[in-house]
């Protein structure tokens, strides 16, 4: 497998849309552009089963549906680029604090949301490939440390990695209808919680299909130092051989508020946070100086990997600028992941461009990066 310089730009359809602009040295260009000209090699795209409303009011944050991901694995395959697909089994956001059922698939058992799993894995992956839109990786699953499609596949309720391991084991099954060779990975977050890492592995290895890749979130913020993400990523590939990638990472440049691009109400930006109350916590200032110490430390981590196990890394969201009308979850959202909002971008603060859409020198750091021979 290649080394993947990779971004998670899954909101720049929507950015664009609502008139973000990007520039480099002051020239405006496409984001796509400037990214692979700084050596992203990959692009990493979430796929929502249904993100709209039963009247049709979209989700939000991207509105990642099908034919968005076919739209911008096109451009992908224009640049040269790979995808990794990002698959939530989901209609809208899935992490360790939500895993909501496609509302498609409510009130089915375990059985047939099992079924639902392999039947939606494979459709898809034919639809992206008769759409010349088909990825180069997949994710069986986003952030899965607690489990997916709750509540039978929520954990830590032991009876229920059966589930999960039923739930996993047909995405996989799934994929493999469509193709035997595509890489799988099995995604969660906590980066530097190794024990959590082994437990969950250990679990499924015993019930599960095989994969071929452990992704890992990694955020200085929640998940530990980087020491314990070298810690459990040396410890992960001695214990299990498969490759490693950071799957989701991203540092903060600035301290400063975006309120006056966004365009909200105090009200509507409930959710917006610059970490700022996180940030004792890491050996990294907000700053532009501080993301590059941070990309250049993360990329000492990875090296460390024995085995060039770790095949890379992807940034999340690093092109999501501050723009009105692209937050984290619409009106419409709210009653599916039963989640009080609505909320601004939360996340312009962490791209690899400025609010104006200037690139930053932490793309400069990327670009240099050559992993250990």
């Amino acid at each position: 497998m290649k080394f993947y310089k990779g971004m998670d730009v899954s909101t720049l359809p929507e950015v664009e849309r609502l008139g973000g602009r990007f520039y480099d040295g002051g020239a405006e260009r496409d984001a796509l552009d400037i990214l692979q000209s700084y050596g992203a090699n990959a692009l990493r795209l979430r796929l929502w089963n249904d993100p709209y409303s039963e009247d049709g009011a979209p989700y939000g944050a991207g509105t990642n549906d099908l034919q968005t991901v076919i739209a911008l694995a096109g451009r992908a395959k224009a640049h040269g680029m790979d995808v990794l697909l990002d698959l939530h089994y989901s209609d809208f956001w899935a992490d360790p604090g939500k895993q909501r059922v496609p509302k498609a698939w409510r009130g089915m058992d375990a059985d047939a949301l099992a079924e639902a799993v392999y039947a939606y894995t494979r459709d898809t992956l034919l639809a992206l490939r008769k759409a010349d839109a088909y990825p180069d990786m997949i994710q069986v699953g986003n952030e899965l440390t607690n489990g997916m499609l709750w509540p039978l596949g929520q954990l830590p309720d032991y009876e229920n990695y059966d589930n999960l391991a039923r739930f996993v084991s047909a995405g996989i099954r799934g994929v493999r209808a469509v193709d035997s060779f595509m890489p799988v990975m099995l995604h969660l977050d906590d980066g530097g919680n190794n024990a959590m890492y082994r437990n969950w592995f250990d679990r499924y290895l015993e019930r599960g299909e095989d994969f071929q890749i452990i992704g890992l979130s990694y955020y200085p913020f929640w998940h530990g130092t980087l020491a314990d993400l070298g810690n459990n990523m040396r410890d992960l590939a001695a214990r299990y051989g498969r490759e490693l990638m950071i799957a989701e990472t991203s540092m903060g440049f600035t301290m400063e508020d975006y309120a006056a691009y966004e365009k909200l109400s105090a009200d509507e930006r409930k959710g917006y946070a610059t970490r700022r109350e996180l940030t004792e916590q890491i050996p990294f200032s907000m700053t532009r100086e501080g993301q590059c110490d941070f990309m250049r430390a993360l990329f000492e981590v990875i090296d460390s990997v024995p085995e060039h196990k770790c095949r890379g890394f992807f940034y999340w969201e690093p092109a999501w600028l501050p723009v009105p009308g692209s937050g984290w979850a619409t009106e419409a959202a709210l009653p599916y992941i039963e989640e009080k909002g609505p909320c601004g971008n939360e996340w312009a603060n962490q791209a690899l461009f400025d609010y104006d859409g200037n690139a930053l020198p932490a793309l400069g750091v990327i670009r240099d990066y050559e992993p250990a021979p």
